[in-house]
């Protein structure tokens, strides 16, 4: 049987700028099964999960749940749970940890300021601490969204932890489920699709390294999605492969053209070209779904500027 993963891989639809956008990523840790739409079809408290939905509305901060690869039948309610709060705009980024008996106190954050990259609410409320351990590798897995995610996802998201990966974790979604498996990493907030354990390891070495890794990327989610594809393609056409080093300065126009500025942390600049186009022939963008023509970030030209001092992220 066909599927949505099936169609897009053999159409080759690309990946760059599909990513889920989002300055700061929220992640509470919640076993069992979950719904399709998680935060109220959970184990989760749904009074809970609509408030958190409520709270975290225009802020730049997406909530997900996460939870351990393995078997997920109702495993009752966890004595504590991992939260993480993690920043990924370049110039300030960050991956706080902590642990919460209660995930209502979850609530009592600052969810403005998470957003606008402050974790100091994050450390107040939870007792949070900079996480020094390994970077996090989520994979989307949640098959009540899509099965592609289920029979695609939590199979590598067992191989990881079966492998010693210790930041290997499943997520409620991460968008995008015709790329499965689906990945994000943290804490600098690159997504990819089509992903596979060695490639996702070796990602995960880059983010150790201060680099990253730019195949099979679907773009950083500290950026919309213009930004997302005129990032990477400046790295693509300047080989740089540094961590934070490139910033999406502006943004001019509307769909379905824009001019993006890049700004790289030395001072170079660039000005790429995006234009929203449409994928072809029709294929379902989520299985279940009727055909159509998911949207798509093309590049249409990288010019690099006059050098200037290094710029201000506005």
């Amino acid at each position: 049987m066909s599927t949505c993963t099936t169609a897009s891989r053999h159409l080759d639809e690309p990946l760059a700028g599909t990513a889920a956008t989002a300055r700061t990523w929220l992640l509470i840790e919640q076993p069992g099964p979950w719904g399709a739409q998680a935060l109220t079809s959970s184990h989760l408290d749904p009074t809970v999960g609509r408030a958190l939905e409520a709270a975290a509305q225009g802020t730049g901060v997406r909530i997900a749940l996460i939870r351990r690869p393995g078997r997920h039948a109702d495993c009752g309610t966890p004595a504590e749970r991992h939260v993480y709060a993690a920043h990924t705009t370049p110039g300030n980024v960050w991956l706080h940890s902590a642990m919460t008996r209660d995930p209502e106190q979850v609530l009592d954050l600052d969810f403005t300021a998470l957003g606008a990259g402050d974790p100091r609410s994050f450390d107040e409320v939870l007792q949070g601490r900079p996480h020094r351990n390994d970077p996090l590798a989520l994979v989307c897995t949640n098959g009540k969204r899509d099965r592609c995610c289920a029979l695609l996802g939590r199979p590598l998201a067992a191989e990881l932890a079966a492998s010693g990966v210790n930041g290997a974790w499943e997520v409620t979604h991460l968008g995008g489920h015709r790329f499965s498996p689906t990945v994000l990493v943290l804490p600098y907030g690159y997504a990819y699709g089509r992903a596979e354990a060695h490639a996702v390891k070796e990602t995960l070495q880059g983010v150790r390294e201060g680099r990253v890794v730019t195949e099979g990327c679907r773009g950083n989610s500290a950026w919309e999605r213009p930004g997302q594809a005129a990032e990477l393609a400046v790295r693509t056409a300047s080989g740089e492969h540094a961590a934070g080093v490139l910033t999406v300065v502006r943004t001019d126009g509307t769909a379905p053209r824009w001019e993006v500025t890049v700004a790289h942390a030395d001072g170079r600049l660039w000005r790429v070209i995006v234009a929203r186009g449409a994928s072809l022939p029709p294929r379902p963008e989520s299985c279940g779904s009727a055909l159509g023509s998911p949207a798509r970030m093309d590049v249409v030209a990288v010019r690099q500027l006059e050098k200037t001092a290094a710029p201000v992220a506005c």
